[in-house]
């Protein structure tokens, strides 16, 4: 009995001791540490050094090198990690991290056998079983990061005054929410519940404007970071935080936007048969006549908060969410047996509109320009200056 406990209290001081090493990492030299795959289960990996030599460390006194084009194989086994080298012995373990020897190091991850799933990361990487799948953690070089953020959020062929505009985007979030996954040992993940984040950025253009715009970031009139929201399409107009959100930010307000309206999310259209939508609206308390249908008729020229037919309102978000709508700018009539939905925009609509800022990017306006144009009253600074540094 008294064994079984040595082992799992050596198993805690092994892994205090990786997120130690990683918290050093992190404060010394600019990393950032994202859980990547954390949508996923992973039972097993296949990881390929892409690029410079890595050191693997299995903490049982034990270092491997790990070159250009070889790879290991890291399979979840009995409540812990078998790590497999080619043409080496095998190891079990309770946790490992690849370091980067050359400061120019990469590689690939393969999930589960998967190679649609294979992806290319620089910098670090930490691993350990947890909860029944593969937790992996990539620390990586900050500007690296926000690099792969854009490429995810923003695409690959755009203007580069667009990437440095949704570059400082991107690097606004990463500080505001550096914490937001302290309680799991990790800074942020790599989906949306964070920022889409599939790996370093290969385009050339996106990484310059990365680095050009290196450490900048949106502050408010207290030298605040502020919430850098952002969304596909507003449909020529974006909406107040407070329309959308429970509380609203003065720099988040209504602005007519003239750039995106011939853009590709600019609109969209959608059907229902009529019985499905008086079906709908009944359960959301409506009580009035149904004989005529075009009282369900409804323009939204201009942003609205609430659909409302008869004595009835139902907030828009609320509907948006209910039928997986693009947006809640959209208007309502009535055709036949039918009712149509003409709607504008994809997305929450508050904040920068990302086709609108592309199209600004392309007329030939600067990102301080852009920038000021969907937030109100910022400051674009280092963020050295903002206050209640991470």
């Amino acid at each position: 009995m008294q064994g079984r406990r040595g082992e799992k209290v050596k198993r805690r001081l092994k892994i205090l001791f990786i997120f130690l090493l990683a918290d050093f990492c992190t404060i010394g030299s600019a990393q950032v540490k994202i859980r990547i795959f954390a949508n996923q289960s992973p039972e097993s990996a296949v990881l390929s050094v892409t690029e410079g030599t890595y050191e693997l460390n299995l903490f049982n006194g034990d270092l491997h090198s790990v070159y250009k084009n070889e790879s290991v194989i890291i399979t979840r086994y009995n409540g812990k990690l078998a790590v497999k080298k080619r043409n080496a012995k095998g190891f079990v373990c309770d946790s490992l991290i690849f370091k980067g020897k050359s400061g120019n190091d990469s590689f690939s991850l393969m999930m589960n056998g998967k190679s649609h799933l294979r992806q290319n990361y620089s910098g670090d990487l930490l691993c350990f079983p947890d909860l029944g799948t593969l937790v992996f953690i990539n620390i990586s070089g900050i500007e690296k990061y926000i690099a792969g953020v854009v490429m995810a959020e923003g695409g690959a062929g755009k203007n580069l005054e667009y990437f440095k505009t949704q570059a400082i985007i991107a690097r606004t979030y990463m500080y505001k929410y550096f914490d937001k996954h302290s309680s799991d040992k990790y800074n942020v993940c790599d989906n949306t519940h964070c920022q889409a984040y599939n790996g370093f950025s290969s385009d050339t253009l996106l990484n310059k404007a990365t680095q050009e715009t290196r450490g900048l970031v949106i502050l408010d009139k207290d030298s605040s970071l502020i919430i850098s929201a952002f969304h596909s399409n507003c449909g020529g107009e974006t909406s107040s935080s407070e329309d959308v959100w429970l509380s609203g930010q003065p720099y988040l307000k209504s602005v007519v936007d003239p750039y995106c309206l011939r853009s590709r999310n600019a609109t969209w259209r959608k059907s229902y048969p009529l019985d499905d939508w008086i079906s709908y609206i009944r359960k959301s308390g409506y009580k009035g006549k149904v004989e005529d249908p075009s009282v369900f008729n409804f323009r939204q020229e201009s942003r609205l908060t609430d659909y409302k037919t008869g004595s009835l309102a139902i907030p828009l978000r609320t509907i948006r969410a209910d039928l997986n709508l693009r947006s809640t700018f959209f208007s309502v009539y009535a055709k036949g047996d039918s009712i149509i939905l003409n709607g504008r925009g994809y997305g929450h609509g508050v904040g920068l509109c990302q086709e609108g800022a592309m199209e600004m990017a392309a007329k030939g306006f600067n990102y301080k320009q852009i920038i000021d144009f969907y937030y109100f009253g910022v400051i674009i600074s280092d963020i050295k200056n903002a206050v209640a540094l991470p």
